[in-house]
C-alpha cells in the first residue's frame, strides 16, 4: 500500500528560476514531469530552468538531464 499523502488543493502553475521558483497559478502542488507523482510545493528541490519541468528526487531529475544531454563518448 502506498502511504504518500496525496496533496489536497489545485496543481499549480510555476516559472522555475535558478534557485527560486515563482508562482504563476496558485495551487499546493506539482506534477514531476517524468513520473507524474504529484509533489507538495513545500517539498519541490528539484527542476530545469531549462525545461521549466518539476522533478520528483535528484534521481528522475539527472535521468531526465541525461536523456536531454547525453554523455559524449
Amino acid at each position: 500500500m502506498d502511504k504518500r499523502i496525496l496533496p489536497q488543493g489545485p496543481e499549480a502553475g510555476l516559472r522555475y528560476g535558478h534557485s527560486e521558483f515563482d508562482i504563476v497559478k496558485p495551487g499546493t502542488f506539482v506534477r514531476c514531469a517524468v513520473t507524474g507523482v504529484p509533489i507538495p510545493l513545500e517539498d519541490l528541490r528539484y527542476w530545469s530552468v531549462e525545461l521549466q519541468e518539476p522533478y520528483a528526487d535528484a534521481v528522475v531529475a539527472t535521468r531526465r538531464h541525461l536523456e536531454v544531454h547525453p554523455l559524449k563518448k
